[in-house]
């Protein structure tokens, strides 16, 4: 099946968005919360971009991340119409975290550096693209969620206590496309929304891994047993290649 991007014939699965398509085409479209691993939410707004499908009299706009490919689809990714929007949505947001350096990298893309809004004040360089809650919720946890309205929405654990159900993975801070949420990892600890947590150790080579917390849930929820998480991952790859290897010189000698 294909379709066109920009006047480009590009080939695509049944199951592509117009996001993923044009990503694997070479073509660029912009986004902040958009990732492989999760689902499609189109909370951003910025990867907008105008489609055309067979029988229709006019062009409409959609979020790329979330528009499933259909045959003979036509795809404008940088048209005044689009741009327009990508600037307005981009003002907006700048609005909320001026000095995001993803913003600014953004504005810059579509020509458009300064924000015509009144700065929200102490807001930080979160821009509520909702990737952290949703890496959370799939995770099974729902530590973390949108609290407030309009102005005064922000990321943050129920009453804006520390959040029992956080088990200190860091997916939510690895996660954030701005690095706006606070991680701090030493040797033997990981500290995240106020929460200290304790680490797992490489039985092996003592490397510090995965927090304690982390791998009790794992082990509650998951269907691999504890002993599963005493090594970390260079210490099992090794120990798998030592174990072919022993095996092929077992085959090789008869």
């Amino acid at each position: 099946m294909f379709i066109r991007i920009d006047g480009k014939q590009v080939e695509v699965k049944k199951w592509d968005t117009v996001l993923s398509a044009a990503r694997r085409a070479g073509i660029q479209i912009p986004s902040l919360c958009y990732h492989p691993a999760l689902e499609t939410a189109g909370a951003c707004r910025v990867c907008i971009v105008e489609v055309f499908e067979k029988g229709w009299s006019e062009r409409k706009q959609v979020t790329a991340c979330e528009y499933k490919v259909q045959p003979d689809l036509e795809v404008y990714t940088r048209s005044e119409s689009v741009l327009k929007t990508r600037r307005t949505t981009i003002d907006l947001l700048m609005a909320r975290a001026p000095q995001n350096a993803a913003l600014q990298a953004l504005s810059k893309n579509v020509e458009y550096p300064q924000t015509i809004y009144p700065p929200v004040a102490d807001a930080g360089d979160c821009v509520l693209c909702l990737l952290c809650t949703r890496a959370c919720e799939q995770m099974g946890c729902n530590a973390i969620s949108v609290s407030g309205r309009g102005d005064t929405r922000k990321i943050e654990p129920p009453y804006g206590a520390n959040p029992d159900a956080c088990i200190g993975c860091g997916a939510c801070a690895r996660i954030c496309p701005t690095g706006c949420i606070a991680l701090t990892e030493t040797p033997a600890t990981i500290t995240i929304w106020g929460k200290v947590f304790e680490r797992l150790h490489c039985v092996t080579c003592g490397a510090p891994m995965m927090s304690i917390a982390y791998r009790d849930y794992a082990v509650a929820n998951r269907e691999l047993p504890e002993d599963y998480y005493t090594q970390c991952q260079e210490c099992k790859r090794k120990e798998v290649t030592a174990r072919f290897a022993g095996l092929s010189m077992k085959v090789h000698h008869g």
